[in-house]
């Protein structure tokens, strides 16, 4: 089967193909893109016009065709415009994945400006680090992020646009209804952009107590969905050509065959449900469906309803479908696939997807924020083959391994070290932070911060990671973020946090602490005090206090290994 998967990448990089790749010199330096990539995200999502009448947005029991998705679009667009948004400037969402959050986000990229996906899960004090940091001229928000926004001393000045709120924040706030009243205006905004212009800023965890806008742009984006498309057309074409050889059985065709219906449970704020989900979908002028929030037993009663076949979540979802009793119970049988990303998808997960799908299959990608996407993706016989693999890279990659000190190592399948990965998926930089883009991209090359090997037919396995960071569900959180907030408490005098195992959400965030001498402080009353710092899903969930210093290495380090082996064994 891995014959049959070179030969069809090859044969569909071949000059002519749309997959074709090239090389074009962004910032000074060769990335890798495709040859027929569209300019910017404008041009595709007015090529989707043409299914106007189909359905596209669907929401708990709301329904939008593409056509009155458009019109939205248009209005907004223009509203934006009489409201100073210019190519070049910023407009930032936070609310749910409500409809309206794809209508602000083609609205805005159609205009060449920025969209900046604030995480709907901040504190005002987040909530104000970002606002002040990307200084948009317009804040979309829903009531309950309106209702932090309020507890921010020192937010910039800006438009606020209220979504299903009819609270006003400030002196220039209007709501959702009233910005798109006017008339549909048939056209969007004429305006220019450029493939290199930011699409959106997307906020990562930081490790310097901070979050980073990671700055995605155009053509980023246009190759992440091109990627995404030319993975799943070499895996279905190295089938063909395995069945043709007579190496595997053609799969059973579905009983119905469902025109492609997309769910995405996961935030619109991460480039999982957004660049991966909403984007693949609107190109296919596929159904997209969203939740109010997660809850497997809804998803099963959606999945049966509008006969979703794609579901892609972290994979504890996947997990929480097969394991939830509606299973047996929903006609689940229009998915032809299960994904999951967003953290690691244990083998045994796999093969519990393929078991219990009929005509479908499992699949995982490998990504990052600073990727716009996916960096490899594995599926079908593939990954069944590789359940241990997160894939081989996308075309549009370079991908290499370097040592510690940033020497490049062999390829050699023996051999591990910190993946390094370049072409035009790669982000711009980090917004307002220098150093940190210097740090992370040097010629180009993205370090990743995670350990791999590169097996001989180039699928990459990730062994560890070189970033203190802990992986909880999906969601990047950067210890040292975790550690700032806590050193904000007055009886802390160390402080180390770190990941520990977790069945459902593949880690947990954990802390051992140090107090001062003469100061008490419980559990309870940490997690009390961080929740007005950090959002709920960085606050440890186990917290253990220790008499002694923590140990640390000569520079004065934590050694948190030492530690966590001494705590859960591991």
């Amino acid at each position: 089967m891995i014959k049959h998967y070179l030969d069809a990448r090859a044969e569909l990089d071949a000059p002519g193909s749309p997959f074709a790749t090239t090389f074009v010199e962004v910032r000074g330096v060769p990335l890798k893109t495709f040859a027929a990539a569209p300019p910017h995200m404008r041009a595709l999502w007015e090529n989707t016009a043409v299914h106007a009448a189909s359905d596209y947005v669907v929401y708990e029991d709301e329904r939008y065709t593409y056509g009155e998705i458009h019109e939205q679009v248009r209005k907004l667009a223009h509203y934006l415009v009489s409201h100073g948004v210019q190519p070049g400037q910023r407009v930032a969402l936070a609310m749910r994945n409500y409809p309206e959050w794809v209508v602000s986000y083609w609205a805005t990229v159609s205009l060449g400006a920025a969209l900046v996906g604030m995480n709907a899960w901040w504190t005002p004090p987040e909530m104000e680090y970002a606002l002040n940091d990307s200084k948009p001229e317009v804040l979309i928000a829903d009531d309950e992020r309106l209702e932090r926004l309020e507890q921010v001393a020192n937010a910039p000045q800006m438009h606020v646009i209220a979504v299903r709120s009819k609270r006003k924040v400030g002196s220039d706030s209007i709501t959702w209804e009233e910005a798109i009243s006017g008339s549909d205006p048939g056209t969007l905004p004429d305006v220019a952009i450029d493939p290199d212009d930011d699409a959106t800023i997307f906020y990562t965890s930081g490790t310097t107590g901070f979050p980073k806008g990671a700055q995605l742009t155009h053509r980023g984006s246009v190759v992440n969905i091109l990627n995404i498309i030319a993975m799943s057309s070499t895996t279905a074409l190295a089938e063909q050509k395995a069945i043709a050889a007579g190496e595997m059985e053609p799969p059973t065709p579905p009983a119905v065959a469902y025109p492609a219906s997309f769910m995405a449970p996961t935030p619109l704020f991460h480039v999982t449900a957004c660049n991966c989900i909403l984007h693949a979908a609107t190109v296919a002028g596929a159904k997209i469906t969203f939740m109010y929030k997660w809850d497997a037993g809804r998803a099963l009663e959606l999945i049966e309803r509008e006969r979703i076949t794609n579901f892609s979540g972290v994979p504890t979802m996947g997990r929480e479908l097969l394991m939830h009793p509606d299973w047996s119970k929903r006609d689940v049988s229009s998915l032809q696939g299960i994904s999951g990303g967003g953290s690691a998808v244990q083998p045994d997960l796999v093969h519990k997807i393929k078991g219990a799908l009929k005509t479908g299959n499992p699949t995982t990608g490998y990504g990052m924020t600073e990727t716009c996407g996916i960096i490899t993706a594995n599926s079908n016989k593939l990954y069944l083959d590789k359940p241990d693999s997160c894939g081989p890279p996308v075309p549009t990659l370079e991908v290499k391994l370097i040592d510690e000190e940033g020497n490049d190592l062999p390829r050699d399948p023996n051999v591990t070290g910190i993946l390094c990965v370049r072409g035009a998926i790669v982000i711009k930089g980090y917004l307002n932070r220098a150093e940190a883009t210097a740090e992370s991209i040097k010629d180009g090359w993205l370090n990743t911060g995670d350990i791999a090997r590169i097996d001989e037919d180039g699928f990459i396995f990730i062994v560890d990671r070189a970033k203190d960071m802990v992986l909880r569900g999906g969601e990047n959180v950067y210890c040292t973020e975790v550690e700032a907030a806590i050193y904000n408490h007055p009886s802390i005098a160390e402080a180390a946090v770190f990941g520990i195992p977790d069945e459902r959400l593949g880690e947990e965030v954990a802390a051992v602490l140090v107090l001062r001498d003469g100061m008490t402080l419980t559990e309870d009353e940490l997690k009390s005090f961080l929740k007005e710092r950090i959002a709920t899903y960085k606050i440890p969930s186990k917290i253990w206090f220790r008499s002694e210093p923590i140990p640390k290495n000569a520079t004065g380090k934590f050694l948190k290994r030492e530690v966590r082996k001494e705590l859960i064994g591991e």
